[in-house]
Order: structure tokens, then sequence, then C-alpha cells
């Protein structure tokens, strides 16, 4: 067994009172448990589930390296200043212990759909995914050009988290400047080594006027992690479908309908 195994299962139990009484609660002997501490044998599945339940980590966090464990575990433990904020925040790190490793999708991307408040219009914008501190961060941004001279009329900031769960890749966003308008997409994960593009669905409404909730295929073209920012930020804006701005593969792709054996928007995975 690895040894930080033992010394990080030692630095969650220096939390509580006794190790007799984190064995009362786990209904697990207290023999057997010291075997666990002093590295002699490790859990069975269910009952390593029971420990990573009952700490609050996952198995993957409790055989990190005992240093970048106990920053982990300081950082959770550190006291929220506002009491108010307490309940959501478990809510959050609950998602965060259960997301799966986004490493690979980390960079920056075009982001196409149609437009919620530009009819038949289609929308590329630029987005990141980054990661600090263990966590996963969604950034975008939407620059409203016309179609057809290119001037730049309004512009939009959007801010939120990215999670892997059950196999999919869930994205959460908020408008940053009136804070008045939230977007959910969900996207199938690329299973090959390579990123290109991800696919999926996101729900959400026009900043403007209206405001009417509505749902879009969604497509992220993948850049790479370093790009040239400002270029990237020129080509956004908003596209006629016929313009021949955007690939063929691309378009196909957003196409907003509904299969005819189907009741809802949906989308297969590439």
């Amino acid at each position: 067994m690895e040894d930080g195994f033992k010394t990080n299962l030692s630095l969650l139990c220096s939390y509580h009172r006794s190790v007799a009484e984190i064995c009362r609660q786990l209904k697990i002997n207290r023999q057997q448990f010291n075997k666990y501490l002093s590295g002699q044998t490790r859990p069975s599945r269910s009952n390593m589930r029971r420990i990573c339940d009952f700490f609050g980590v996952t198995e993957a966090e409790l055989l990190l390296e005992p240093g970048d464990f106990e920053d982990l575990i300081v950082l959770r433990r550190k006291p929220v200043q506002n009491a108010e904020l307490r309940k959501p925040l478990q809510h959050l790190e609950r998602l965060y212990r259960e997301s799966q490793n986004l490493d690979k999708y980390r960079g920056y991307y075009f982001r196409y759909f149609y437009s919620f408040g530009n009819t038949g219009l289609i929308m590329r914008s630029v987005a990141s995914i980054t990661r600090e501190d263990g966590k996963y961060y969604w950034k975008n941004i939407e620059i409203l050009r016309d179609p057809d001279t290119g001037v730049a009329f309004d512009l939009s900031k959007y801010a939120g988290v990215v999670f892997n769960l059950a196999d999919r890749i869930q994205i959460l966003e908020y408008e940053t400047m009136e804070c008045g308008s939230i977007t959910q997409a969900t996207l199938y994960p690329r299973h090959r080594p390579r990123v290109d593009r991800l696919v999926g669905i996101q729900t959400g409404g026009p900043t403007g006027r209206g405001r009417k909730p509505a749902a879009a295929r969604v497509v992220l073209e993948y850049l790479g992690r370093d790009v040239d920012l400002r270029s990237a930020l020129k080509r956004a804006g908003l596209f006629h479908p016929d313009g021949g701005r955007i690939r063929p593969e691309t378009l196909e792709l957003l196409e907003n309908v509904i299969a005819p054996d189907s009741c809802v928007l949906e989308v297969d995975e590439p």
C-alpha cells in the first residue's frame, strides 16, 4: 500500500476527537482500522467508499501525495467568512469532488450556436477552460458584430464552472456585467487522445429584451492552449448560416431540428 494513503488517513483522523469515535461511526473494527493507519493493509472497496463518504473526499484525493492532500484539506476546512455562503458552497464542493479530470480539455475554443436574441444568425464566441487549485473554470466572451458590416455593437462576458459528471461535461456560466443571465451546457466528452470539438445542448435565453427561455445545439471548436487571443476575438461575432464563414460540418451539427421520433431537442454523440 502507498505511504500516501496512511499519512492522509491519519491527517483526516486528526480533525476528529478520537479514532475510536471514527470507528464507531464508520462501523469498522478498531483493530482493522489501525491496520489502515499503519499501512499494513488497504480497505476493501466497500470500506474505502465508507471512509471517503465519511470524511468527504474521493478515493483519488485520498491517494494523493501527502503534501498535495494536506493543501487540499486545509483549503476545504478554511472557514467561510460569510456564514450565509456555506450551504451553496457545500453543493459546489460536492460536485467538484465527484467531477472527473478535465485536464485534456484545458485551453481555448470557438463556441458556436444559433443566437437566442438574433433570429437566424449564428454566434461565434471565444471561450476557455482553465484549472486552478484542482478546480476547472470557464470564461466566455461574446462580441456582437453586424454580420454584413462586421461593426461591433455589443459585448457580453461570462464566467462559470466546469464539471465532468457521469461521462458528460457540464458548464454553468453567468453573465458577469449585469448578472442577469445563466446558461447551462451539457456536452459529450471526447474519448480520443486529441480534442478537436465538443458537441451538446445548451439552455438559457437572450440577455436583451424578451428573455424567453430557449435551448439550442452548441459546438465547441478547440483552438489550443496557447493562442493569439486578440486575433481570435476579431473572428468572434454573428454570422449568416449561408455566408460561407462557418464550416459545413459545424453548420450541420448546429441545426436545431427535433427528430420525427422524438419530442425533445437532442444531439448525437460525434
